[in-house]
């Protein structure tokens, strides 16, 4: 059956919510570089055989306020497309080995993101599965798009806007956590990236539980030097975080998130590849997560009604998704 995607609030998912927002946020925390009081001006590019120069302060408050804004239109930018995602869970230690090996087309259902199956461990999906799959899709779209009076739908709608703003509040909270340090350039990917690291601000005072985290979490981005796009961020637990005191649990120091993102559309950048391991405790419980997400074969569906065409397309045709281009 086709799983719902959300942003979780399980304590062994916060600290993916956790970098997220610092890779969101990262051109809103407080420069650290040469002051000045100088005009905000184009960072600087060093010139052949030379290196490059850190970028002032003024400088870096310009091109943080720049990728923030970039970062805001590619999240808001995700719920009109679809994607194939490949999730690896490994065993933990020294030498990992592949426990759950599954593919998924990720879509847009008006309330989030659904996973409808394609392969599990290689093995294709029934076709009749599929298609159940599909008509569920189907299903779930026609009722978000009722007009106001089915209440699980409305109330579906409005918890999923409610996490978008959540998500929203949190990223822009997270902007005082951090201080930012340009540390120099990288080519990544093909991209000439400048590279930042991210210290937690002591004088930040958190309002949650969540943004208590940050305080526990350091970061590096790389952000593309052109564009001012983030390429890559990485980020590791210093110390470790409790939540709620530790009753509800606690991420040990030691874990590790790294992200990467590439150009989908013309000034669209969404998520290729997401690496998370870490350990920790559900109440009583140990637990360890190593998990690899691979994204590609983005396609832009548009509003909910293309995508019930999209879907209803399918159905009438019998056509079989295929995950290769």
């Amino acid at each position: 059956m086709p799983k719902r995607v959300a942003r979780p609030l399980a304590v062994s998912a916060a600290l993916s919510a956790t970098v997220a927002a610092v890779f969101a946020m990262a051109c809103a925390a407080r420069p650290q570089g040469r002051g000045g009081s100088q005009a905000a001006t184009p960072p600087k590019v060093a010139r052949a055989g030379s290196a490059p120069q850190a970028p002032s302060a003024e400088e870096i408050k310009a091109r943080t306020k720049r990728l923030i804004a970039n970062q805001h239109k590619s999240d808001d930018a995700l719920d009109q497309y679809e994607r194939v995602e490949r999730y690896q869970d490994f065993t933990s230690g020294p030498n990992p080995q592949i426990i759950e090996d599954k593919l998924y087309r990720v879509v847009p259902d008006g309330g989030g993101m659904l996973k409808i199956l394609l392969k599990d461990k290689g093995a294709p999906t029934d076709p009749a599965d599929y298609r159940r799959q599909l008509q569920l899709w189907q299903d779930i779209l026609q009722r978000m798009m009722q007009q106001p009076g089915d209440s699980k739908a409305q109330a579906a709608r409005e918890k999923y806007q409610k996490r978008l703003r959540e998500r929203a509040d949190f990223v822009d909270a997270a902007g005082d956590a951090y201080i930012v340090k340009w540390v120099g350039q990288e080519n990544h990917g093909g991209r000439n990236c400048d590279i930042f690291e991210l210290t937690p601000n002591p004088d930040f005072h958190p309002h949650s539980m969540f943004q208590s985290a940050l305080a526990h979490v350091t970061a590096k981005i790389w952000v593309d030097h052109d564009t001012d796009e983030l390429v890559r961020g990485e980020a590791h637990v210093l110390s470790d975080i409790s939540f709620g005191g530790g009753l509800l649990g606690k991420l040990y120091r030691g874990g590790f998130v790294s992200m990467e993102q590439a150009e989908v559309a013309p000034g669209i950048w969404l998520p290729t590849r997401t690496e998370y391991e870490f350990t920790g405790r559900k109440f009583l419980f140990p637990f360890a997560e190593h998990q690899v997400i691979e994204a590609s074969r983005y396609r832009r569906l548009g509003s909910l009604q293309d995508a019930l065409a999209i879907v209803q397309n399918e159905l009438s045709t019998g056509k079989t998704f295929s995950e290769d281009p």
